[in-house]
């Protein structure tokens, strides 16, 4: 239960900590992206299930650090 929560929260976080830290959402994604490959090379990723879960977190993160992003560049 604790995976599914974390898979559904963390990696959309992720995203956009990485998109807020380079000002780039597509290098935030990329960074993500290359964490959960390599906890997947671990073993920590065991059904495909928690693997859609991260797919749909990245996925909603991606969108909301592109509308930050465009929000951040619109005030400056």
């Amino acid at each position: 239960m604790i995976k599914f929560l974390s898979a559904l929260l963390f990696p959309g976080l992720l995203v956009m900590l990485f998109s807020r830290v380079t000002y780039n959402y597509i290098v935030g994604l990329i960074l993500t992206v290359a964490l959960i490959a390599a906890s997947a090379y671990k073993g920590y990723t065991h059904t495909n299930l928690l693997i859609i879960v991260d797919a749909l977190s990245l996925t909603v993160g991606f969108w909301l650090s592109k509308r930050m992003m465009k929000r951040t560049a619109k005030s400056a």
